[in-house]
């Protein structure tokens, strides 16, 4: 079983440490102009901040030589400096330092996405929809939450734990010795921590994937989870993925409380070493009390940084392992073209032999052989399960055969490659996705150097330029999320209207017009009707009116072609068709007298 308790699930790869580095290291250098700034405002910050133990110091020894209030006034002078001094470039620093981060990671997540919009369609499916975007949403608002306040902090504080121990060597070299008593303590917490974190870390981010991935899958299947009452297993489903992500949150709870106790023994045993050595050395005149009381202090204000420091590497676990998953994408191979792709000649698509299995054991389709003919329109029938879906997709160039072969016009899918066969072939399913933006924006997704005219005409063609021009902006309005809501039929609509700009010679409808309701639904047959005139198309019918207004019916039954002809043939023949046309034609008429 997969670490997401689904064996039949490939889920994406994460990068090693070396990849990651390999991917990051190059990003980091070409902006090492920016590191540098950023490195020298912090040190210099940092520096200017470490100013104030020396100098409370002095005071301590002004104070014990009864030398007056006028020997405070520069001390105290100084200090407000510092202060200030030490405020101002910490700022800046902070700032630059964030500004480095949010810079690579901004070309980082560039990269993903450019690599994560090429990979395979089979691939991302085999991973399930819950990885992939797990992987650009959580992981990545993570990453960013870690560059924007853990990375200053965390350089903030290495800087000072490392300037803190020069400074007390410059004290005296003893107090700086005996501050390393407590380093064997911090040393052997991180490694008992980083030893048990990292795992712990990588499997709670695949493990909220898979809860992701099982609620997209309960929440978008809702109507057919309900039709096949599965509620109960989709609830227990939901159920045991969040647990699984809960105890892993609650492990990882449980490493920090450990790792914090561990570190409250280091700076006990730090201090008391550092105040017994300065009760020593002032005893016998090596130095002073204000000398002392600048080393006490000194470790007293690696406190806060080192604890920082510490602490945040439990950041840096969690954003290390969102990290490796990105890149993990961002590093996997993308489509494989051909040196010198075909062109088809025409839209006629050739299946031969097609066969195909998603899990081994378990083929879908067998042995399928199908030709469609330059213009024509067939519908694909068959109850649930039947292969309708499969057969579509693999014409699409979605799923790659398990064997046989495709052929668009004339030639092998393979050597057309996979622009190639997007080019030829045009998919629109029952799930449109409508994108954030202006509708005239969503519609150039099809043909980006379209003109306003152009886009009208197209929607004049599907009939949907009235309610068009209806919208608040016409074809300015903002669609998508946090714009104007599109009603599925809408949302429909615009498929279609894509599908005119792209201007495929083959296209795809599955279930297209399923979830539009009864009305909507001949709407759309109406437009899909329009849509498909002049170029070959092959229709995945819900609705059997689609069947009989088809050229010609293609009955599907256990993955093989059973029955194929015209709608009249088929009904006459008394065969599948005739049965579930017979059936249909009953539950309209029980729908119409009820």
């Amino acid at each position: 079983m997969s670490t997401a308790g689904t064996p039949d699930r490939a889920l994406l790869p994460t990068a090693t440490g070396a990849q990651t580095l390999a991917v990051v290291g190059p990003l980091l250098r070409r902006h090492r102009g920016l590191a540098v700034v950023a490195v020298t405002v912090l040190l210099v910050g940092t520096g200017i901040g470490l100013l104030t133990a020396p100098l409370l110091g002095h005071i301590v020894d002004q104070v014990v030589q009864r030398r007056g209030a006028d020997a405070l006034t520069w001390p105290m002078i100084l200090l407000v400096a510092v202060a200030v001094g030490r405020g101002a470039a910490t700022a800046v620093g902070s700032s630059l330092v964030a500004r480095l981060g949010e810079t690579v990671l901004a070309s980082l997540r560039e990269q993903f996405i450019e690599r994560a919009l090429r990979l395979p369609l089979e691939r991302v499916e085999k991973a399930g929809s819950g990885d992939l975007t797990s992987r650009v949403t959580g992981d990545v608002a993570l990453i960013a939450q870690t560059v924007r306040q853990a990375l200053p902090e965390f350089s903030r504080s290495v800087f000072t734990i490392v300037l803190t121990l020069v400074g007390l060597a410059v004290l005296d070299w003893r107090f700086a010795l005996v501050v390393l008593i407590a380093a064997p303590v911090h040393y052997f917490t991180v490694r008992w921590y980083m030893s048990r974190a990292i795992p712990v870390y990588a499997a709670h981010r695949v493990a909220t994937g898979a809860l992701q991935h099982q609620l997209l899958d309960s929440v978008g299947g809702v109507r057919t989870v309900r039709a096949f009452r599965l509620t109960g297993r989709h609830v227990d489903l939901v159920g045991e993925r969040s647990q699984s992500a809960v105890d892993l949150a609650l492990r990882g709870n449980r490493l920090v409380t450990g790792f914090f106790s561990r570190l409250n023994i280091a700076e006990f045993l730090g201090l008391t070493s550092v105040l017994v050595t300065g009760f020593f050395l002032v005893d016998n005149g090596s130095v002073s009390i204000g000398t002392a009381t600048a080393a006490a202090l000194y470790f007293h204000s690696l406190f806060n940084p080192l604890n920082a420091a510490l602490v945040l590497i439990d950041d840096a676990q969690s954003a290390g392992a969102s990290l490796a998953r990105l890149v993990g994408v961002s590093t996997l191979p993308g489509e494989v073209e051909p040196d010198r792709p075909a062109a088809p000649a025409d839209g006629s698509v050739r299946v031969t032999a097609l066969s195909h299995t998603y899990v081994t054991g378990r083929p879908v389709l067998h042995d399928v052989d199908l030709t469609v003919r330059d213009g024509e329109r067939v519908a694909l029938v068959g109850a649930s399960g039947a292969g309708k879906t499969t057969l579509a997709k693999l014409i699409a160039g979605i799923h790659q055969p398990s064997g046989g072969s495709v052929a668009l016009g004339g030639v092998d899918s393979r050597e057309l490659g996979p622009a190639g066969i997007r080019r030829a072939v045009t998919l629109i399913s029952q799930e449109v996705h409508v994108f954030a933006g202006a509708l005239s924006d969503d519609l150039r997704l099809a043909r980006p150097e379209a003109t306003d005219d152009e886009l009208r005409a197209a929607l004049e063609k599907v009939d949907a330029l009235s309610w068009v021009e209806e919208l608040p902006d016409g074809l300015a309005t903002v669609v998508g999320e946090g714009g104007h809501r599109l009603t599925v039929t809408q949302a429909q609509h615009l498929a279609l209207a894509r599908l005119v700009l792209a201007d495929p010679p083959v296209a795809i409808l599955d279930e297209a017009t399923a979830d539009a309701g009864s009305a909507g639904a001949r709407t759309l047959e109406t437009a899909a009707a329009r849509a498909l005139s002049g170029r070959t198309s092959l229709i995945v019918a819900h609705r059997l009116t689609q069947a009989a207004t088809a050229d010609r019916v293609v009955v599907l039954d256990g993955g093989r072609v059973v029955e194929s002809g015209t709608h009249e043939e088929l009904v006459a023949a008394g065969g599948r068709y005739a049965a579930l046309w017979g059936a249909w034609a009953e539950s309209r008429r029980e729908a119409v007298t009820g």
